[in-house]
């Protein structure tokens, strides 16, 4: 099919238009359809992707303002194929399992064009066009916040708009200022990330654009200390909105570092990495520590959030195919598994209008179902072998115990954390005698409740099971950039690091 980025971009943010003519008791319906549809579309994406191929496939340009050098230009490749999979997969299961029952029509409406800005931004190659989605995608959320959300809905929705704003602002000059460049030396605009990728900068301004760059992604990933507008952004948040954030928009932070640091700064990025490796750190092991104090069931998923996003980090700046390569695949898995989690939370707050544990005990009696999926869950999240969550870490551990195995056993130690408090969030919750009585009348997962969780539950264990279909792609793409990156290196550390990677790779 041609023109299918377009097509993935575009379908959802028409369709959402014409919702605005659907009866709104039929409007849930229209969007399921309609999710559907894109996340048919994102498989055929897939099946037809060249998985031998590292490069960017797909490829659509169109000249938009010649003048500056700003192009409608789209392409994937095994990096950002599985990312749109999974952005598309999330926006279908999280409208069918929405529980929101005030003004549907809107919040479909609303879910689908964040759903074109976050498709936009895993397939923008042009600096510009990827600004552009970078910042819609802030709208529909903040309305999704500001809207649906709790009690302190406003506090917390200005606060996610305001931290993210800033941050791209600052990326923004960053951009303007790699455009500017790329005219000093070839005399023409150019904001193709093709082009800027054949820039080879001088390290001091390598590391000035590293770090404009990475305020931008630094604050959506969120990284310590960015990262106070999270728990409460998630707090407040209809379930629907957490799940989106934690499955997708917090992966637009690493996926930028992905495609924009590593290969445009990859002197900046080895020297960063020390640095990044002790805030991811301190990422892991405070953020858990929070975690296990919180009394609110959905607080410690989010801050259990923060934590695993430290782990993907830590292995983009391994600077190796099995550390990238973890990353990419963890993004994919704590996308599904911190959605699945935030859904199950928002399950039990349906039933108790509460999200306290101490107001739950003997769900596993009363829930049965729901007990079995949500300890599948937990499972993967803490990084159970043959789940999910396993594969990610252990290559992303593997991939950074290369560069200092000390920081690796510190790191090491979110698996340890991670069960601790999820593990005492299901003891609390599900074992033990029933303890209110209110409790006692609980139904089980519904069908729409179970439609939208199974579908999780088995790619948790495929992927945990079977991880090549994934794994392949994406580490001849990582692989790709790394080659790259070493021929663009000027410091002799900086291709000394690279290339050892690349060298262990291949003698694996």
């Amino acid at each position: 099919m041609d023109n299918i980025l377009s097509v993935l971009v575009f379908f959802p943010a028409i369709a959402g238009m014409l919702g605005f003519v659907v009866n709104k008791d039929s409007a849930r319906v229209y969007g399921i359809t309609v999710a559907a549809i894109e996340f048919f579309l994102s498989l055929w994406l897939w099946f037809a992707f060249d998985g031998h191929n590292p490069g960017m496939q797909f490829v659509e340009m169109i000249p938009m303002i010649p003048d500056f050098g700003v192009s409608y230009y789209l392409g994937v490749d095994g990096i950002s194929l599985f990312i749109i999979l999974m952005t598309t997969l999330m926006t279908l299961i999280g409208i069918m399992s929405m529980s929101v029952t005030e003004n549907v029509k809107n919040m479909v409406i609303t879910l689908l064009f964040l759903e074109m800005t976050m498709v936009g931004v895993f397939v923008s190659l042009d600096a510009i066009i990827f600004y552009l989605f970078w910042e819609l995608s802030l709208v529909p959320m903040l309305y999704i916040i500001g809207a649906w959300g709790g009690t302190l809905r406003v506090y917390a929705a200005i606060k996610f708009f305001l931290y993210t704003f800033m941050g791209s602002l600052i990326m923004l000059v960053g951009m303007l200022f790699v455009a500017y460049i790329y005219h000093d030396l070839t005399g023409v605009w150019s904001f193709a990330l093709t082009d800027w990728y054949a820039l080879v900068l001088p390290v001091n301004y390598q590391l000035w654009l590293f770090a404009a760059f990475f305020i931008g992604f630094a604050i959506k990933v969120p990284m310590f200390p960015f990262h106070t507008w999270l728990p409460y952004a998630h707090g407040q948040a209809p379930t629907i909105g957490s799940v989106i954030l934690a499955a997708v928009l917090l992966k637009m932070g690493t996926y930028g570092f992905v495609r924009f640091s590593l290969p445009m700064f990859p002197d900046a990025s080895v020297i960063a990495i020390t640095p990044i490796a002790m805030i991811s750190i301190i990422m892991i092991i405070y953020t858990a520590m929070v975690a296990y104090a919180q009394k609110d069931m959905k607080q410690v998923v989010a801050y259990s959030s923060v934590s695993h996003m430290g782990i993907i980090m830590l292995g983009i700046f391994a600077m190796n195919a099995e550390g990238i390569g973890g990353s990419v695949f963890q993004m994919l898995s704590h996308g599904i598994v911190s959605g699945a989690l935030f859904m199950l939370v928002g399950v039990i707050y349906d039933r108790r209008h509460t999200k306290m544990m101490d107001e739950f005990g003997g769900l596993a009696s009363i829930m049965p179902k729901y007990a079995v999926i949500f300890g599948i869950m937990l499972m993967a999240s803490v990084g159970l072998p043959l789940t999910i969550g396993f594969v990610g870490e252990f290559l992303v551990l593997i991939g950074f115990y290369q560069v200092s195995p000390i920081m690796t056993i510190l790191a090491g130690s979110s698996i340890i954390l991670g069960a601790v408090y999820m593990l005492s969030v299901y003891k609390k919750s599900f074992f033990g005698p029933v303890t209110k009585d209110e409790n006692k009348t609980l139904k089980d997962l519904d069908i729409k409740e179970t439609v939208s969780l199974v579908p999780l539950v088995l790619i948790v264990i495929w992927l945990g099971v079977y991880p090549k279909p994934i794994l392949e792609p994406i580490d001849n793409s990582v692989k790709a950039m790394l080659s790259f990156m070493d021929e663009k290196a000027i410091t002799q550390e900086a291709k000394d690091m690279i290339q050892v990677a690349k060298s262990t790779k291949e003698m694996k």
